[in-house]
């Protein structure tokens, strides 16, 4: 059964935060609220965490995952941006926006679509992700939590206990979240293609 924490949304508890953190080091998969529904999530060097989340989503191995990160410094790390790239994803984060974008070495070849070599990566305005990411000191692999057959991700931590039980190990609550996903701009071919509208504004992106 999973464990249910209850987060405070605005000022999360630190020692309620340890234990996310503490059972995502030991391979825990998470789902968690962020500013765009509810999301799953696992340490990068869980191996199984993204498998268990390609089979709680009923996707195949293109799926893009996403690194969910701290702030612009620590995305900087993980995929090559361009000058025009760069402004434009700085001013728009953290917001509800995901970024393709092409990896750098130092994103395991497991995460990264077979033919692309990309990976999505964001900055959620989310405090508690903030805070979660900042503790577990390196971004958090992740996925929106929208089900087979569904198109929305999760919003109550309540009902993703019930329903996802048994194949995560923890839900995070902190209140109701956002109904739409991110607005997905892929930026892996040098210029901005907005590939899912969702919650961010997708004009400041259309060319």
């Amino acid at each position: 059964m999973a464990r249910y924490l209850d987060i405070h949304p605005d000022n999360p508890q630190q020692r309620l935060l340890q234990q996310v953190v503490d059972a995502l080091n030991d391979d825990a998969l998470i789902a968690y609220p962020t500013d765009s529904g509810y999301a799953l999530g696992s340490r990068i060097g869980n191996r199984d965490g993204r498998d268990r989340i390609l089979r709680i989503r009923g996707l195949d191995e293109r799926h893009h995952f996403t690194l969910v990160c701290k702030d612009f410094s620590q995305l900087g790390h993980l995929v090559r941006v361009d000058n025009a790239a760069f402004r434009a994803i700085r001013a728009a984060t953290p917001g509800p926006y995901t970024f393709i974008l092409p990896a750098l070495p130092e994103v395991p070849k497991r995460l990264l679509h077979p033919k692309k070599r990309t990976v999505g990566v964001r900055i959620p305005d989310h405090p508690l992700v903030q805070a979660l990411v900042d503790l577990l000191g390196e971004p958090l692999l992740s996925s929106t939590l929208i089900l087979p057959g569904e198109t929305e991700p999760r919003t109550m931590g309540w009902e993703i206990k019930e329903e996802l039980d048994h194949v995560v190990d923890i839900v995070v609550e902190a209140g109701e979240t956002p109904a739409q996903p991110t607005t997905v701009v892929d930026w892996s071919e040098g210029a901005p293609e907005v590939v899912r509208v969702g919650a961010g504004d997708p004009s400041r992106f259309e060319t």
